[in-house]
């Protein structure tokens, strides 16, 4: 009898071992089994350059949005979940304040940002407005999103950001991803407080761009500020440098010097064959 249970019971085990063995596998990119600092920085920068998909979430409000809905302006994604109690509150405060400075350098209105939460089974709207609310975040160029697990996990996939479980919650790269106008994957930036010009910088390269194209002469007027505003190591601040115009003026009149004098050596010159 004992050996007839055994017999019966085998095949049994051995479905459940496949079960279990091939169920990771198949939400695999929703939850990977293992974190690897090398390999999620991999994929981190293997997905620069990548379009991303018009994706659906709803936002802290409770109201549908679309990734579609941020084109026209560059867009800085960054992943979080609301359980965390130390890393990613530290990182969302330090990209307030970065992005604060961002705002005052590009402009507020010229560019977004979008703070999703991966852990879907607890990032809900009202998670997310709650952890908006904690760190004074209240401006409509920043939203804070939601969504279905493989909705998540699409963009998660495009955008390179891994994370796995662990004792503590989650394992991850503290990543911002910097996306153009667009919608196509420009930048990546790591860190709890990364330094302010690496994100700013890329901004400011963006909407220049944009502002390139647009031939107005309060375009051009954008052109030149953004030009010349730069950042100073020693304060910590962005500043308007003067010397940048000055010197761009000295170098025109300088080359026209040489021109005129270049003129005037032909005018002579030609004076002398018609003489002689």
């Amino acid at each position: 009898m004992n050996r007839r249970v055994e017999w019966l019971a085998a095949p049994l085990c051995v479905a459940a071992a496949i079960a279990w063995a091939t169920e990771p596998a198949r939400g695999e990119h929703l939850q990977p089994a293992a974190f690897e600092a090398g390999t999620a920085l991999a994929a981190s920068q293997a997905a620069i350059g990548r379009q991303l998909p018009p994706l659906t979430f709803t936002d802290q409000h409770g109201q549908t949005l679309s990734l579609a809905d941020f084109r026209g302006r560059p867009l800085v994604i960054s992943p979080i979940y609301t359980s965390c109690y130390h890393i990613c509150p530290t990182t969302t405060t330090w990209l307030k304040s970065v992005s604060d400075v961002a705002s005052v350098v590009v402009g507020g209105s010229t560019f977004a940002v979008l703070t999703v939460g991966f852990d879907t089974a607890n990032d809900t709207p009202e998670r997310m407005q709650a952890y908006a609310r904690q760190r004074g975040i209240d401006t409509k160029q920043w939203v804070f999103a939601s969504g279905d697990a493989e909705t998540m996990a699409r963009l998660l996939s495009e955008i390179g950001f891994t994370y796995a479980p662990s004792a503590g919650g989650f394992d991850h790269l503290i990543q911002a991803t910097i996306v153009d106008r667009d919608g196509r994957v420009n930048r990546q930036v790591y860190g709890q407080q990364f330094d302010t010009p690496l994100l700013v910088e890329p901004l400011k390269k963006l909407v220049l761009g944009q502002r390139l194209e647009e031939d107005t002469f309060g375009s051009l007027v954008e052109q030149v500020r953004l030009f010349c505003t730069v950042f100073d190591a020693k304060s910590g601040r962005y500043r308007f440098d003067y010397s940048i115009i000055l010197g761009f003026a000295i170098g025109v009149f300088c080359l026209g010097g040489v021109a005129i004098f270049i003129w005037r050596s032909w005018r002579a010159q030609a004076r002398g064959s018609r003489v002689s």
